[in-house]
């Protein structure tokens, strides 16, 4: 029975020390996943069935959008950053004061969530197209939206979106890229039938 006293008290000492030396729990930042993002490389787009080319990431797919009804729509997906531009085309009927305020718009729809909004205006009067590039900043669902036109015959609009809640912190270095990707689109960008 001695010998038994001996161990329990032999147990509660060892586990009193143990508890006792253990370090207080310190809060760990939050971490996100790192994305290893492939040098920028373009391929020229130019498909028959549209009225516009320009230069494509080659790690985005393109993808026509036919069930909205519109023709020269097109989705341009990037599958490994699960994000998409979505492209629209409009021909310009009397109407481009109209279409540049829509787009104007929906771009300030997101002041609710976004810190700030900057507009960069493009112009290549070489190849007519003229635009204006939209850089959201905070947490907004799109953190960059772009139009592009000639001023008579063509409107051409790309608004970026990911599959994901938007996290400025998370989706910061994958918006960069895609965002230099959108700059080059923009100036590698004509029109067919000018």
């Amino acid at each position: 029975m001695k010998i038994d006293t001996l161990k329990l008290i032999f147990s509660l000492v060892l586990t009193g020390l143990l508890i006792s030396c253990a370090d207080n729990p310190t809060p760990r930042p939050y971490g996100y996943f790192r994305v290893d993002l492939p040098p920028h490389q373009y391929v020229r787009y130019d498909s028959a069935a549209l009225p516009y080319r320009f230069d494509k990431p080659v790690i985005a797919s393109i993808k026509p959008v036919t069930e909205k009804g519109e023709n020269y729509w097109i989705d341009i997906n990037y599958s490994i950053l699960k994000a998409s531009i979505y492209c629209s085309y409009i021909p310009v009927r009397a109407n481009l004061f109209n279409l540049l305020e829509d787009s104007r718009k929906i771009v300030y729809k997101h002041t609710v969530r976004a810190d700030g909004i900057s507009e960069t205006p493009f112009e290549n009067p070489g190849r007519k197209v003229y635009g204006i590039l939209y850089q959201l900043s905070g947490n907004t669902a799109s953190p960059a939206q772009f139009v592009l036109t000639d001023s008579s015959k063509h409107f051409f609009r790309g608004a970026l979106y990911f599959e994901q809640v938007p996290n400025k912190d998370s989706i910061a270095p994958m918006a960069d890229y895609i965002r230099k990707d959108i700059i080059q689109l923009m100036e590698s960008f004509e029109w067919k039938n000018n």
